[in-house]
């Protein structure tokens, strides 16, 4: 009897404490779902930014428009009028007289490096990758507030930074990933040393290789490997070197690498997954066998012949290619075979440009900065050299609206599904405010942190020197 009581009490204690548990775990459920709306609904308020009485370079037109007023709510820009932009029920949003200066989209530079440009090449292969990963970290920060507010980058572990910035751990530019960048035994991207050779398959792989640079790849099978792996680690798009480089010290610049077979399997593998292949190559040879294997881009071409570069115009492929400055060849030691080869690229970027503007090719402007803070510093000032070749509103057209378009060829693989490299309705809110008319001076560009006033990345603010801003309810200036 006694047991059985004692038994009815516990089945009764169990169903207390499983309906109290109901009772405060619905009410718990309650509270945590209504918390996104509250959130959402104050996160909207926070987020409306007007510009007023600004000029729009659109990132497409060669001109700028009558003063407009431009309203951002959230990241994307919603309204651009004419007429003020009346509040409604908007609540407290931050106004910005523009003041008659420009509005432009954020700059696009569409070869970057971002893991790469401050360590040497003797502590790429050497440094511990942590501290990698902070020194990346800063320079992308730097990066941002040069008014470059997206990077293609093509080559490099840059995924956990990509990652951290867009969750907003980190600051810097949207980061388009490539992964490692593909190469073949002796090709651009084998840093190995002699006593490294012969290769053997199953081997520990190379410290360039573990760290995520650079992945080698001897057969069309070995190449679709290393793609698929890229692709798994959230490449956009994929990178091979199928011809020589400066920067690696077994490659000469004439050198063909990758075969035709080896190329389609990655361009296969790209395109399996919804994206593309991106190819370095300088010479005629690299790139008409690119193109031949289905690559959607080539970087470079720095020494292209005109039929090759008519084939590139008829085909309708991209050609990513960038201005070098001197000063890149610094980070090489006078006299050496990396020296050399800097020099014979740069003495054939007149031509790749006049090519590219004869023959109306689609380009894109990208800087390729390696191992070098000093030069980083100055990357406004190597998109300004576009005027050497092209118009104010060309060059800043190319780093910015026709970047946008070779961005939207990854496709899904695009971790930023929407405009980018304009200012239309709709488009993302990456912004700048110039001191000025970019399109009848291009110099502006060279010195952002005096004509950069205001830096707008995804409809955050995160440099303005205007003292007009404030925040204020109701509705825009006119």
């Amino acid at each position: 009897m006694k047991a059985q009581v004692k038994k009815r009490d516990l089945a009764r204690t169990i169903r207390a404490f499983i309906f109290l548990c109901g009772k405060y775990c619905i009410g718990t459920l309650v509270l945590f779902a209504s918390l996104p709306a509250l959130a959402q609904t104050e996160q909207t308020a926070a987020q409306i930014t007007v510009f007023t009485n600004v000029r729009i370079f659109d990132g497409k037109s060669g001109s700028l428009s009558a003063p407009r007023n431009v309203l951002i709510r959230g990241n994307k820009i919603e309204r651009i009028s004419a007429d003020s932009i009346p509040s409604g029920q908007m609540g407290t949003m931050t106004v910005i007289d523009g003041g008659g200066r420009t509005l432009m989209p954020g700059l696009i530079d569409m070869h970057w490096h971002t893991m790469f440009v401050r360590p040497t090449p003797a502590q790429l292969l050497t440094i511990d990758v942590g501290y990698l990963n902070l020194i990346a970290g800063d320079e992308a920060k730097d990066t941002l507030m040069r008014g470059f507010t997206t990077v293609r980058d093509m080559g490099g572990p840059s995924f956990s930074l990509k990652r951290a910035i867009d969750e907003g751990l980190a600051v810097g530019p949207r980061i388009y990933p490539s992964g490692a960048m593909i190469t073949v035994t002796s090709g651009h991207g084998d840093f190995r040393h002699g006593f490294e050779v012969p290769r053997v398959i199953g081997a520990p792989l190379t410290r360039g290789e573990q760290v995520g640079g650079s992945a080698i790849a001897d057969s069309p099978d070995e190449v679709r490997v290393r793609v698929r792996e890229q692709l798994m680690l959230g490449a956009t798009q994929i990178k091979l070197t199928a011809g020589g480089g400066v920067a690696s010290p077994h490659s000469p610049l004439d050198a063909t690498t990758f075969t035709e077979a080896e190329l389609r399997a990655a361009v296969e593998a790209a395109e399996n997954w919804g994206t593309y292949l991106a190819v370095h190559a300088y010479t005629p040879a690299s790139i008409r066998r690119a193109i031949a294997a289905g690559a959607k881009c080539i970087e470079h071409a720095h020494l292209i012949d005109d039929a090759t570069a008519k084939l590139i115009a008829d085909r309708g492929i991209w050609l990513s290619t960038q201005p070098f400055p001197e000063e890149l060849g610094a980070a090489f030691p006078p006299g050496s075979a990396e020296r050399v080869k800097f020099e014979q690229v740069l003495v054939g970027t007149d031509t790749v440009f006049n090519l590219a503007k004869k023959y109306k090719i689609k380009t894109v402007f990208g800087t390729d900065i390696l191992f070098s803070h000093a030069l980083a510093q100055r990357h406004g000032a190597i998109l300004a050299m576009l005027g050497r070749w092209h118009t104010p509103a060309e060059a800043l057209i190319m780093a910015t609206g026709t970047s946008g378009e070779l961005l939207a060829l990854s496709g899904k693989r695009n971790p930023y599904p929407g405009k980018l490299g304009v200012i239309e309705e709709g488009a993302f809110a990456d912004l700048l405010l110039v001191n000025g008319d970019p399109i009848a001076n291009l110099q502006l560009v060279a010195d952002p942190a005096k004509n950069f006033v205001v830096i707008m990345k995804d409809g955050k603010i995160y440099k303005d020197m205007l003292s007009a801003r404030h925040d204020k309810p109701g509705p825009t200036a006119k």
